[in-house]
């Protein structure tokens, strides 16, 4: 269930179509309360060891290696930023769940992040980065840099911060 701007709670659905018909705690000014609400979750499939695989495959039946070196990946993927920055350009903030977005501009929305996500998939490996690997090191060193009993609520960088 997502709470509206009107206050009444609507089904959204959370991946692969399935909805989510669990009631979200609502805090005394009507906010969904953070620790208790339900996130949305990805399908467990594919990992992005099967993105790898099947971009790897898509570029060898096309020869195309030769042009997916790191620096024309990275060029790639500056692109593909670009484009979903433009699907965000000019529409003020935008609520989670995207409620105000047509289907067309959600599919186009997860066509472009797809298009990120494949790009930055290929340059890890071909910069032998085990991105998998790479996440669970930078977390556990976010962990460090950003205790929670530190910055709970606060944007403020690790630099900005006093023991």
């Amino acid at each position: 269930m997502a709470l509206q701007q009107n206050g009444t709670a609507s089904e959204m659905p959370k991946h692969n179509g399935e909805t989510s018909s669990h009631h979200p705690a609502i805090n005394g000014n009507g906010e969904i309360k953070s620790d208790q609400a339900e996130r949305f979750t990805f399908t467990p499939e594919p990992t992005l060891e099967d993105i790898r695989h099947m971009q790897a495959e898509f570029t060898d039946e096309r020869n195309w290696n030769q042009f997916h070196k790191p620096r024309n990946l990275l060029l790639a993927l500056v692109g593909e930023v670009g484009e979903v920055s433009e699907l965000f350009q000019w529409r003020g903030e935008v609520a989670e769940g995207l409620p105000d977005w047509t289907v067309p501009e959600r599919e186009h929305l997860a066509q472009e992040l797809s298009d990120v996500l494949i790009y930055l998939v290929e340059l890890a490996e071909k910069c032998h980065v085990d991105l998998p690997q790479a996440v669970l090191r930078k977390m556990a060193l976010n962990r460090l840099k950003y205790p929670a009993s530190k910055v709970h609520g606060s944007a403020k960088k690790y630099t900005e911060y006093k023991d």
